[in-house]
Formats: C-alpha cells, structure tokens, sequence
C-alpha cells in the first residue's frame, strides 16, 4: 500500500494517490490530471476510482476530466446529485483497491453529500481517513456553503456536522492518520493548522470542535461564530463540478494564443476583457500596460482571481512572464475561470518596444512615509484583514481589506493623495491597481507593507495576539 498526497500551496489543497497491488485510487484530483496519470503510468497500476469527498466550492476538480481519460468511475457518497455519471455509493459501502479496502463513511455537515474515505489494510485495521471538508486539522469545514441549495440553514448544518463527527470519525482509533482536503490558507475553514498530516488522536486533543465534552449547542455556536462571507465564486465552482466543465486541454489551447500588441489590444476593447498582469509586484509598480489589474503568480494567485474578478466567464487576457504563460492559465483554470483569450507575446517588453503608452504606480519606502507622517495622517489605507488590522496597525489608519475594497470606494480621496499597505506589498499593489482602473490615480503603495512600518517610529496600536481576537 502507498499513500501520496499531493498538496497544492495556492490553494492549500490536498489531492491523494493511493495505490495497492497494481489498482490506484486518485481522491480530490485538481483541474490537470496529467500528473496522476504519469504517477499510474510510473508504478505500472490501473487507476479504478476517482474519489470525491463532495461538491468542492474553491476549486474545480478534475474528476469529469480524469474518469473520461482512464475510465475509471467517478465515486460520491450518499446524496450527490451530479449532472454526468457517477456512483453513488451508500453509506458504508466498502471498494476493494488490490488488498486494502476504502470504506465510505457519510458525513454531512459541511454539505449534505460530505463523504470521508476510510482505509483499510489488507488485515481490515482502519488505516488512514481522507475527510475532505468535514474535519481539518484545528478545525472542521464551514457549514454555511450548502445552506441556499439545501434550503437549510448554517446553525441546522453545524448540527448535523456535530453528529457525523461523532458517530463516524471520533469513535476511531487514536492512531489513525488524518488527511484532509486543505490547510491553512484555505477559505473553506477558519482555524486550520500549517501542517497537512496528523493523527486522530492528536486532533481530538488540539481541535477545538472535537473537545469530547463539547455540546451540540457549543459546538454550533462556535464553528458558526466568525465566519467571513465566502468568497463570490464558491458557487460557480460547485456548479462546475457537479455539471461538468470543458476538458483542460481546450482550456489550454485556447489560452495559449500569443497576440502582437495591436491583436492584443483589439481583441482588448472588441471583448471588454479583464487584462490581468500576473508579474511580480514591483515589475508591475515600475510599468504596466493601462488600465491592467495585477495579482501576481507568485502569491495566493487563484483564490484571488476568484474573490476580485467573481465572474468565471469573464474574458481574460494576459501579461505574463516569458515561460509561465501555461501556469497562468492553468492556475486560473483550476478555480473555474476557463475564458482566458490569450497573451501578449514577448510580454511587456513588445509592449514598450512599439512605443505604446505605459503607466506606474507611485510608492514611498516606509522611512520616508515616516518622515511625513504628521502631514499625512487619516490619508493612510490598511487593505490587510480586519483580523490583522486589529491585532497591530498604524494609528488613524482606515481599514479596507482588499476582499471587499468595492464597499470601501468612497472613502479613498478623490483629489489628494492616499496610502495604501498590506502586510508586504502583494495585496496593497493589486489594491493600487483596481484604485487606478476604477480613475484613482492619486493612490500611493507603501513599499514593504505593514512589515517595513513595523521597524519605523509611525505610531502604531499595542500588538494584540491573533488567536485570542
């Protein structure tokens, strides 16, 4: 028996690859599904499931894409309803893979269908979990994705997801290792801890929601308190997998045109499309093609894209660096934005050497923001989140997370300049340039962010642990 998991930083998320005696089984596969394919190919096994662990909301899977290209049959557990053609197993309902056995365990709560895979060895010793969004680790899924389909609420959902905790995964054995579909970083929890594999037992001591003396009444108080809005694109993702979705190499083909700067431009105001410049945050800050927006690759990328840009058919062209256009539009891909038109050729540098018009984005090094502070105070934006906002931030300074920057548009100055930081100059800089777009050109990005203010003498609130907010 081996077990791989295949974990992917931008969206904290863990796909799974198990194989025993020449049978594999893929759970959670992302959008690409080559790489699953090559790791069946490389141990010389037959890939005769792909696992689902429900609906998933921040991210479009691969299952569709992976079943027509191995044959092996898409698995849900009880009360999925996909458009295409899958098994849906009952509950309890054991898969031979070579010698062991994958038990299917249902477990609503975060979503009706919620499933967690239950493996067993050869000798029927329960092994390993694979939970999906029911139980992370520090703490469970959100139970408030489902609640307008489902037509129930988020407080009748934690209920429900207190009784699977209990009935299904406490009662396992201590020693059993736990693996989830995500880690911290991911919008689908609030409480997740940076590692990505542990064992029951010790999450029945470290996760709050598995305290063995907790009601249901506690434990529904608790997983709903705090909860941030979800993300505008959560929905159009479960739409996407559970009605299916174009195959990525389409999506490839497509995105992959390279366009000269007058194709690029006319295909620009023929489509209204998005022109997303996913370079680093200075290469941006130093020059950018007009009315470009940037969230760079080397960031938090897709879940991004999905919270700024929301519409997932909005037509997309790109600024890339040379090399990293197929990341780019993979990466989109993978969070369910397949309408990527193409890219500008030679990037930038075409742009300039035709002599077409660029733009900057100001910026001010934190000792110099230091320097004039006095004269500039209420002119400084904070566009971290709240969270980080309350537990140290610059005196006076307004907060305006970047996640809902739309509702904060009137506070920004129309005609005077303004300030904006994040915690190192990622978000401030697509902040900055969304401001530009919508006709602010009078927006200034702090070099450095809330890290570089941190070793100057701007007054600044009593630092207040983020745990105990």
């Amino acid at each position: 028996m081996k077990i791989e998991q295949i974990y992917t930083g931008c969206l904290a998320q863990g796909a799974y690859y198990i194989q025993s005696e020449g049978e594999a089984a893929i759970i959670d596969p992302l959008r690409e599904v080559a790489p699953y394919i090559q790791k069946a190919e490389r141990d010389n096994v037959k890939i005769k499931y792909v696992l689902e662990t429900h609906f998933h909301a921040d991210f479009v899977s691969g299952h569709v894409t992976l079943s027509e290209k191995t044959g092996a049959p898409i698995i849900y557990g009880p009360n999925a309803n996909p458009s295409f053609k899958a098994h849906i197993a009952k509950d309890g309902e054991e898969l031979k893979l070579g010698k062991v056995t994958i038990q299917v365990l249902h477990t609503p709560g975060h979503t009706m269908e919620s499933t967690t895979y239950l493996l067993k060895d050869e000798n029927g010793k329960a092994h390993a979990i694979f939970t999906g969004d029911t139980l992370f680790l520090g703490d469970v899924g959100r139970p408030d994705l489902a609640q307008k389909a489902a037509d129930i609420t988020q407080e009748e959902l934690a209920g429900i997801l207190y009784d699977s905790l209990r009935t299904k995964i406490m009662p396992l054995p201590d020693e059993v290792i736990v693996y989830p579909a995500h880690g911290a970083g991911s919008a689908c929890g609030k409480n997740m801890m940076k590692e990505t594999v542990d064992t029951l037992g010790n999450q029945k001591k470290m996760n709050y929601a598995l305290r063995a003396d907790m009601t249901k009444d506690e434990f529904i108080q608790e997983v709903t308190d705090g909860l941030l809005p979800p993300p505008a694109y959560f929905p159009l993702n479960v739409k996407l997998n559970k009605e299916g979705y174009e195959s990525i190499d389409y999506v490839l083909d497509k995105g992959l045109r390279a366009f000269s700067p007058e194709k690029f431009e006319a295909i620009a105001n023929e489509v209204e499309a998005v022109l997303l410049d996913v370079r680093k945050p200075h290469e941006f800050g130093e020059a950018h093609i007009p009315n470009s927006i940037f969230i760079g690759l080397d960031g938090s990328f897709a879940p991004w894209v999905g919270e700024l840009i929301v519409d997932v058919q909005q037509p997309i062209l790109l600024i890339a660096p040379e090399g990293r256009e197929e990341e780019a539009v993979t990466r989109l891909a993978r969070v369910g934005f397949d309408n990527t038109l193409g890219y500008l050729k030679g990037g930038l540098n075409t742009w300039k050497s035709e002599g077409k018009v660029v733009e900057n984005v100001k910026s001010i090094a934190a000792t110099a923001l230091a320097e004039q502070h006095e004269s500039i105070q209420g002119q400084i934006f904070d566009v971290r989140k709240q969270s980080e906002y309350l537990s140290e931030h610059i005196q006076e300074a307004h907060n305006t997370p970047l996640s809902n920057l739309n509702e904060h548009l009137t506070e920004f100055p129309s005609e005077t300049n303004f300030y904006v930081h994040c915690a190192g100059g990622y978000r401030s800089m697509i902040a900055a340039s969304i401001l530009k777009l919508r006709g602010w050109h009078n927006v200034i990005d702090i070099q450095g962010g809330f890290k570089a203010i941190r070793q100057t003498n701007i007054p600044k609130t009593d630092f207040v642990c983020p745990t105990t907010l």
